[in-house]
């Protein structure tokens, strides 16, 4: 189950991808990571499909990843007398704390935390964007705005808030029992949404206490203010464009998402790049020209993954959206532009060994004829180092920790494979050899770049490179003892 692809593929599971036979599907059509959103479903629920994956990944051979996604505070106008009422560009409407329905002059906004933040002048987005209130006045609980962009206003509606930080805990009541029921179910990502502030991360790395890798969705504009921060403390990164394009101009998206992208490979985080990218094959098997292209954008910027959100959990054609991804991913890889344009924004951190050989191994892999690099690895800390440079030929992941095998399913390039644990390093060349034959990378005539660590089973010991013949009894020879 050799992907011909360095990028990631993630589908989210929902209605349209709920048993064994389309869940095996996906993963033969190209998913390597599945996301479990905590937004829809029961615990039971996200259970069932949890142990459907994992079947999956016993039957086929091949490590999965599994990322549950944390809904995070949601944001809602209350209740209205009618259906709805239609605010008119220059209206003015409250919101307030009354309990009370509401009509087309005022609502209930449940949220007091939002009325301590506001300022007069600060926007208020409510049904993704489709209608703009600033605020005129405001007190600790009101605020009297001006309609800038009418429309349609009904029953809980979400609102956004892109001017100000909130005073809200990224992690709701909700998230914390999820976060505590998915890293007990053995889940390997956690995606934390409403991220502000590193704060908010360091917060949920330390509920989750190293059972779960905690990935950071940027969504707000406080969290492109603090990426920098952010980026240090989370163990990825998801580029949320949805909510993103609702809270700042549309047109501002592409190049923070390009920054971000950038940032998060420099720093060897493994980042997603999310939200409508097949949006049209929900309804439609093939997707639009545009769609392709957008998809495209992300692998030529180095992404580590794509994701498919509504397109595999509910559209018509979930294994078409994840094969249509798969063969854009194919195309864009086999382009020499795409070699150009990631070769060029690679950036040089060397200022560790283990950055040293993972540079080294890289260069030596592209001068000479190297099948693949092999990385032993108990953390996967070096592997992420060798896909941040991007290498032209496949990484071969060798570990003998499934939880670290799952978790590297979400990095750029990587192929896992389960190893048993090593104490001399000829044993470790030739498991090494062994994993590259028998997946498909190399022959006995071949030769691999091997990265490892003395003492083995240690982390953050990366000592040693050494180019190895995938013939065991030139090994051998070599190494007699």
């Amino acid at each position: 189950m050799r992907r011909l692809r360095n990028v990631k593929i993630v589908a989210t599971l929902g209605p349209a991808s709920n048993d064994y036979e389309m869940i095996r599907a996906l993963f033969e059509a190209g998913a390597d990571v599945f996301r479990l959103n905590m937004s829809h479903g029961t615990h039971d629920d996200i259970r069932a499909r949890h142990a459907i994956i994992r079947q999956v990944e016993s039957d086929t051979g091949r490590p999965i990843a599994i990322l549950a996604d944390l809904q995070g505070p949601k944001l809602r106008v209350g209740t209205f007398t009618a259906d709805s009422y239609d605010l008119a560009d220059g209206d003015k409407f409250r919101l307030d704390l009354d309990a009370t329905p509401g009509d087309a002059t005022r609502v209930q906004l449940p949220h007091p935390e939002i009325f301590a933040a506001l300022e007069p002048g600060a926007s208020l987005l409510v049904n993704d964007g489709k209608i703009r209130l600033v605020v005129d006045e405001c007190g600790k609980d009101f605020a009297n705005c001006t309609v800038t962009v009418g429309g349609a206003i009904s029953n809980r509606k979400g609102v956004n808030v892109p001017d100000v930080v909130l005073p809200l805990a990224a992690l709701s009541q909700k998230d914390l029992k999820d976060l505590e029921f998915a890293c007990e179910l053995g889940v390997d990502w956690l995606a934390l949404s409403f991220v502000q502030r590193a704060e908010d991360v360091i917060e949920a790395k330390a509920l989750a206490r190293g059972r779960a890798a905690v990935l950071s969705k940027i969504e707000k504009p406080a969290a492109v203010k603090a990426y920098d921060e952010i980026l240090a403390v989370s163990d990825g990164i998801m580029v949320a464009r949805g909510d993103l394009g609702v809270e700042l101009p549309v047109y501002s998206v592409p190049p923070i998402q390009k920054r971000l992208v950038r940032k998060a490979r420099a720093a060897a985080k493994p980042v997603i790049v999310a939200t409508q990218m097949l949006e049209s094959m929900i309804e439609s098997p093939m997707p639009t020209r545009a769609e392709v292209s957008d998809v495209a954008t992300a692998i030529y910027e180095g992404a580590d993954a794509v994701m498919l959100s509504a397109e595999s959990a509910a559209g018509k054609f979930p294994i078409e959206a994840v094969a249509t991804m798969n063969n854009v991913a194919i195309s864009v890889e086999s382009d020499p532009t795409y070699r150009q344009v990631i070769e060029a924004s690679r950036s040089v951190s060397r200022s560790t060994v283990a950055d040293g050989i993972v540079s080294a191994a890289r260069e030596i892999a592209e001068s000479t004829d190297i099948k693949a690099i092999a990385v032993f690895s108990q953390s996967g800390t070096t592997v992420s180092l060798v896909a941040r440079e991007r290498p032209r030929v496949p990484i071969i992941a060798l570990t003998p920790l499934m939880n670290t095998a799952r978790r590297l399913c979400l990095t750029w390039g990587t192929h896992c494979v389960i190893t048993e644990e090593q104490d001399r390093f000829k044993g470790a060349v030739i498991s090494a050899v062994r994993a590259a034959r028998q997946h498909g990378f190399a022959t006995e005539t071949d030769q691999i770049v091997l990265t490892a660590g003395v003492p083995f089973n240690v982390q953050g010991t990366t000592n040693i490179l050494r180019v190895a013949p995938c013939d065991e009894r030139l090994i051998y020879k070599a190494d007699p003892e």
